[in-house]
């Protein structure tokens, strides 16, 4: 039996040192009624209850081991990041929108989120904001929300009543526990600044925010929300490898997924996905080619019916 899968993983490596021990013990007794045929019956007796409590420790390590996999695929921690697109101040109010929508809907689903960064404007819209979630399968519900969003509506600043069109981008980033890319320190500029807003004497008078840029991608990542420049560097360092992470696997999708593409969309972040039709009540998924209702109630975080057709489509392909 081989064992390796369960030893390299810290929570089963002692029940693996257990099954060997009753393997070694299975081959004394086995050695034993060899040269002992009187002992024949009761070694039969013991091997079979060590066999029983080494199928009994098989299926404790691979349940272990199959939720710990599982939950690397798909982690049960995400960072959310909206940036406002095309549109100026409108597009940013979308922004805003979206990311009270999936704050709310983490509520629903009873998930932690906090703040990480976060770049207003003028009108109190988001620039760009990123937050983190946890909880349990949070990534496998958001993981489809990631792309461009599109608003049609009449800005409230829209004295001729015209419907402008706004986008936001979205992109859900998995944080993995065992996450294996290397980050090359010589590839990276590191800034520091005041972070603002609260916290505290700390946060505004020292450069606690941290700004990283990946050189190679020209990849932008900032963390402001933490106490200490330390945990800020760490948490955009998180941030950082989780981007590139998903880089590269859009990279090595497009590779081998090209004939798909007219069926399921290429699963970039730069697809436009989603249209919110405020005139018409209507949100429309252009990838699974559904719509519905009552758009303001969605926006308030009811995105179930969404995340589960979203799950159904892609699960199928």
């Amino acid at each position: 039996m081989n064992l390796d899968r369960f030893k390299s993983n810290p929570k089963t490596l002692y029940l693996a040192e257990m099954y060997q021990k009753l393997e070694q013990e299975g081959k004394e007794v086995e050695r034993m009624s060899a040269s002992d045929p009187s002992f024949t019956v009761l070694a039969g007796e013991e091997l079979a209850d060590i066999e029983t409590q080494k199928k009994a420790l098989l299926e404790q390590m691979e349940l272990i081991v199959s939720k710990d996999e599982a939950e690397e695929e798909f982690p049960n921690e995400a960072i959310v990041e909206v940036r406002a697109g095309a549109g100026g101040d409108e597009a940013s109010l979308f922004a805003e929108q979206l990311a009270t929508m999936y704050s709310k809907y983490a509520d629903r689903q009873g998930w932690g989120h906090r703040f990480i960064h976060e770049s207003k404007s003028d009108l109190g819209g988001y620039k760009e904001v990123s937050f983190e979630i946890k909880g349990k399968d949070v990534y496998r519900k958001l993981r489809f929300e990631s792309g461009v969003h599109r608003v049609q509506r009449v800005p409230a600043t829209e004295k001729m009543g015209r419907v402008h069109t706004s986008t936001a981008s979205v992109a859900i980033l998995p944080i993995r526990k065992k996450s294996t890319f290397e980050i090359n320190p010589a590839d990276i500029d590191m800034e520091f600044s005041r972070s603002g807003g609260a916290g505290g004497q700390n946060v505004n008078k020292v450069e606690t925010a941290v700004r990283l840029i990946h050189r190679p991608t020209g990849i932008d990542v900032r963390s402001t929300s933490e106490r200490s420049q330390a945990n800020n560097r760490e948490k955009a360092m998180m941030i950082l490898r989780a981007k590139l992470e998903v880089l590269q696997q859009e990279a090595e999708a497009k590779k081998h997924a090209s004939e798909r593409q007219d069926q399921i969309g290429t699963a970039d972040r730069s697809e436009k996905i989603r249209t919110y039709n405020i005139l018409q009540d209507r949100i429309t998924d252009h990838r699974v080619k559904e719509s519905w209702h009552n758009i303001q109630t969605i926006l308030a975080g009811d995105l179930d019916q969404i995340v589960e057709a979203c799950e159904s489509f892609f699960e199928k392909k």
